[in-house]
């Protein structure tokens, strides 16, 4: 989440025990034993598609004559940091390590189609021309190859929100009522959120953009899509647009991402609530969730009943009751969002899903746990807001690694995404965690059942948070991107901050006024409501005092606010961040740092966690420009090139060189873009 878009209102008021206060009493803790479910380097991973992992692989199991053996999958990463630690910058420009270079690649308003034209430097570029280029505020992503050399892809990027004052020429008109008034000027912010779908191709060792492509799309804060899940056909979505619950019109703030094992992309829907509004008495989901009483984020439904408005384009944004049913106004039209929504990058004519049973809340992430044939798949998805819940959905359908190569590939999502159980998750102080689930027979805190306070699931999955708190789940220091170990099998979650814990800590977020932030990880059970955890690493200032630099981080590798995450399939965990304590700040830019945790072991082969003897191996690879998050990551098959967001700078790109800074009394209009990091030799990155 961009701290631009942050709101800090605590929307959840409920008396459960939360995680700082938990991980208080663990941390005197840490060395126990964890009743059998140990953060152990010999949890092997299986069926992660470790055959990319090359030297990785052991094919030197012991065989016999009549019995033939599988070889067995490493469970440590043979990655070894190849760079050194940058120092901090703080400048208009990135910074990378010596003997790499880096490159802008679609900024935003980059032609997708002729339909578009050129970006212009004065923000004059219609809503048409919009819709035809790549979005605005770049956030998560991920490249999907298009040939066997990983040299031709397409980038699935998502777009969180917009800045209205570089959007248009002089910022967003208003009349002399305080409303919105120019037409195109809302349509243009609508069509500047969402996702793009980019072809890019390696041209003598550069990526370019292939213009014109028919793989290029966008999907914007209007495009159509449709309810699959529990809700699809829902009375609870019924709209004037879409009197079946079939549809909703467009996906917004889509922050984190993912992707699944047969080939699409996962968007998340994060802080969605404020683009509504509803006037009238709000219902206790609306308000659990956020949905505002006063007007909306940009002021979009000002234009409702407009000459010339389209289909109630703006009119939908306000959901203050007004017929007598809903069919006659849009109630419910909020209720279309706040899911994980799948798109198949490589079917240009597919519509976009959002898959309700993942549950409705703001998405951060959706990361999906080990894959083992014959088993059920897990998906990991954080609730980015203060005091809230870590969930986990597990499918009914178990995993056919066959289905990784359907061509049909939304129908994969229909059969592993579209029914399941969900699930929130209680943290422990003796590192033990247990999974709740969402169920109508789930138990709650005083007793009873979640089917004392819901009537079906479909009622559940739109207030998630709502039965969260019934059940007793732990509230989290804004829980954000998870991302799994491609060895261990060991989930990581960034923490990123919570300046209002001023009360009560628990076993899993320890610290009173977490400016600063840290990562957690857990491994699962053997049964699905089991996992033990334990905190990886502690962002601090280097100055920090004993109670605040927990993991002994230097000036090299000092962080704040860490936010996206990501391994590779060698095992680099790449850690980003979007800094909210000036300690730091007045340090360093927002930053990328790497480690390998799964080569972190001590004598008995347990993963041990970042610390003031090992923290040389967490290491800063690079950091953005004045005024940005960096966000998002994607890497080629190969790993020859890792792409890397730029958001909201304040003053840059200044040329198609990342690194090259803008020069002193220039200003250019900013542009969110991702950048292109490569070895100068043409190498493996990062190694």
């Amino acid at each position: 989440m961009s701290k631009a878009t942050f709101n800090p209102t605590r929307f959840n008021n409920s008396n459960n025990t939360p995680f700082n206060e938990v991980m208080e009493k663990h941390l005197s803790r840490r060395n126990f034993v964890k009743r059998g479910l140990g953060l152990s380097a010999l949890t092997a991973f299986g069926g992660f598609g470790l055959s990319a992992c090359g030297s990785d692989n052991d094919d030197s199991t012991t065989e016999t004559p009549t019995t033939p053996t599988t070889p067995t999958a490493p469970t440590k990463s043979s990655a070894v940091l190849g760079f050194e630690s940058i120092p901090g910058s703080l400048t208009d420009a990135v910074a990378i390590p010596a003997g790499y270079s880096a490159y802008v690649l679609a900024p935003w308003g980059t032609p997708l189609n002729s339909k578009a034209a050129a970006w212009k430097d004065d923000g004059s570029n219609t809503a048409d021309d919009q819709a035809n280029s790549v979005g605005m505020h770049h956030d998560g992503m991920h490249f999907f190859p298009l040939n066997d050399a990983g040299d031709d892809g397409l980038l699935c990027i998502n777009h969180e929100y917009i800045d209205q004052d570089a959007l248009h020429p002089t910022g967003p008109t208003y009349d002399t009522d305080g409303k919105r008034s120019v037409i195109d000027e809302v349509r243009k912010e609508i069509n500047a959120h969402g996702v793009s779908v980019v072809r890019i191709k390696l041209v003598s060792g550069m990526w370019q953009v292939v213009e014109n492509d028919s793989y290029n799309r966008r999907f914007t804060g209007a495009s159509v899509m449709d309810i699959a899940g529990p809700l699809a056909y829902s009375s609870y979505l019924e709209t004037r647009y879409s009197p079946d619950g079939s549809q909703a019109r467009g996906t917004l703030n889509n922050c984190g991402n993912g992707y699944t094992p047969w080939g699409t992309y996962l968007t998340c829907e994060e802080n969605w609530p404020e683009y509504f509004v509803n006037k009238g008495e709000r219902t206790e989901e609306q308000s659990r969730t956020g949905i505002p009483s006063t007007d909306t984020r940009y002021g979009w439904n000002h234009l409702a009943g407009h000459d010339e408005e389209r289909l109630d384009e703006f009119a939908r944004f306000d959901m203050t009751p007004t017929g007598t049913s809903a069919a006659n106004d849009y109630r419910n039209e909020a209720n279309g969002h706040g899911y994980i929504v799948e798109i198949d990058p490589y079917n240009p004519n597919s519509r976009a899903v959002k898959r309700t049973a993942l549950g409705r809340f703001r998405h951060e992430g959706c990361v999906f746990g080990k894959l083992e044939e014959g088993k059920p798949l897990t998906f990991y998805s954080g609730h980015d807001s203060r005091f809230e819940y870590l969930y986990k959905f597990v499918s009914d359908a178990v995993w056919d690694a066959a289905d990784a190569n359907s061509s049909n590939r939304l129908s994969m999502g229909d059969k592993y995404m579209n029914a399941g159980t969900l699930y929130v998750a209680k943290f422990s102080e003796d590192g033990v965690g247990e999974w709740l689930p969402l169920t109508l027979d789930g138990m709650t805190t005083d007793g009873g059942t979640l089917a004392d306070s819901f009537s079906s699931l479909e009622e559940i999955i739109l207030n998630t948070a709502g039965a969260a708190d019934l059940v007793g789940a732990t509230p989290m220091d804004r829980p954000e991107w998870a991302a799994v170990d491609p060895f261990t099998g060991t989930v990581y979650l960034t923490l990123t901050n919570n300046s209002r814990r001023t009360e009560s800590t628990n076993p899993a977020n320890p610290r009173l006024n977490n400016n600063f932030g840290h990562i957690i990880r857990w491994d699962e059970g053997d049964a699905a409501t089991e996992f033990s955890w334990d905190i990886f690493v502690f962002g601090s200032p280097d100055d920090g005092d004993a109670e605040t630099n927990l993991s002994g981080l230097t000036d090299l590798n000092q962080f704040a606010s860490p936010d996206g995450l990501a391994f590779d399939a060698r095992g680099i965990l790449w850690v980003q961040t979007d800094n909210g304590a000036s300690e730091v700040g007045e340090e360093t830019n927002d930053q990328m740092l790497a480690i390998v945790p799964s080569t972190m072991l001590d004598a008995d082969g347990n993963q041990q966690v970042v610390g003031a003897d090992n923290q040389t191996q967490l290491k800063r690879f690079f950091v953005g420009p004045n005024g940005c998050e960096v966000t998002g990551f994607a890497i080629t098959p190969d790993y020859t090139t890792v792409f890397a967001n730029i958001q909201h700078p304040d003053n840059w790109p200044y040329s198609d060189k990342a690194d090259e800074a803008t020069p002193a009394g220039v200003s250019v209009r900013p542009r969110a873009a991702t950048v292109i990091i490569r070895k100068d030799d043409g190498g493996a990155v990062g190694v």
